[in-house]
């Protein structure tokens, strides 16, 4: 099982947070402490690149629940990208494909925020 680990980069004005490895209960707050960083450091076009994640659960999809409303609540943007099938089946079967924009690649993403 790969391990949780989490990167940021900046694209121009928009913060890209690569993602990989398992998002449970246990990494779920970490996830969403990173979330908040951003935001303190006035960082609020947020592109999360999912392409890693191995594993999600029910911990991990409310972290990314929160993380959505938490940006928006902020005047921000965040949006997906690149998402494996284990996830994009979670997001539909949580009715959460609905309200995250997700892109197959990074330069759509990234020509979204403009």
């Amino acid at each position: 099982m790969q391990r949780f680990s989490v990167s940021v980069r900046q694209e121009g004005p928009v913060t890209v947070v690569d993602i990989s490895g398992t998002v449970t209960y246990n990494e779920a707050g970490a996830l969403h402490e990173t979330f908040l960083e951003l935001l303190r450091k006035g960082r609020t076009k947020i592109l999360l690149n999912l392409s890693n994640v191995t594993q999600l659960d029910s911990s991990g999809i409310g972290a990314l629940a929160r993380a959505f409303a938490t940006v928006r609540g902020k005047g921000g943007d965040l949006k997906m990208m690149q998402l494996s099938k284990q996830v994009q089946r979670l997001l539909e079967i949580t009715n959460l494909c609905t309200i995250f924009e997700d892109y197959s690649d990074e330069t759509s993403a990234l020509r979204s925020f403009d």
